[in-house]
């Protein structure tokens, strides 16, 4: 399986934009991805994972403007993004209506994180969409830890970016759809400090 270095952008890119899939290092584990504005690009994902389909796929952004363009963000999460992001963290966020039911399995919320390096923002910029990005493992299975583990995890990538992870746990999840903020995953960002920066208001 062919890897990549992280200056090889431009070759990664038209993988997704053949709807193909690839793993990426983020700043929490390493990643599978997809391009989030086609359905063959999620459905390869969800083959390539062996996922149960009800199971969503959390988005990754460019930017708060793209996170904006798919999701709704009020005040709470506008500065939960202003602070965190980019960083180790998702937003359950209620999503734009406009956005295809494919991305949400017909649901009303979406699961975003911010590009967590420069390469993974230029990908993002390039192939012109937000990426599904999940976890690089069989589902249900441990994370994987390194690109050998992730091509006999998932032999059916289409590629392979390398580079290194820094927390080697996943992110926290923060469900932001109701009045009170719940915590769906502790990782690397506590909730004290969420509450922190709500408090500040």
């Amino acid at each position: 399986m062919k890897r990549y270095k992280q200056s090889e952008i431009d070759e990664l890119a038209e993988i997704l934009k053949r709807d193909g899939v690839i793993s990426v290092p983020t700043d929490t584990v390493y990643g599978v991805c997809a391009r989030m504005n086609s359905v063959k690009a999620h459905d390869k994902l969800v083959i390539v994972k062996k996922r149960p389909e009800t199971k969503l796929f959390p988005v990754m952004c460019a930017d708060e403007e793209q996170i904006k363009s798919i999701a709704i963000v009020d005040e709470k999460a506008e500065k939960l993004i202003r602070a965190f992001m980019p960083g180790p963290i998702t937003l359950i966020l209620k999503k734009n209506p406009q956005i295809p039911d494919y991305v949400s399995n017909g649901g009303t919320t979406i699961a975003v994180r911010m590009a967590t390096s420069k390469a993974l923002e230029e990908l993002i910029r390039k192939i012109n969409s937000p990426i599904f990005m999940s976890s690089a493992n069989q589902s249900g299975e441990p994370t994987c830890t390194n690109l050998d583990e992730i091509e006999k995890a998932c032999p059916l990538l289409d590629g392979m970016m390398e580079g290194s992870v820094s927390f080697g746990r996943a992110s926290t999840i923060i469900d932001c759809t109701s009045e009170e903020i719940k915590i769906l995953r502790s990782g690397p960002i506590l909730m004290e400090q969420i509450k922190e920066v709500i408090k500040n208001e």
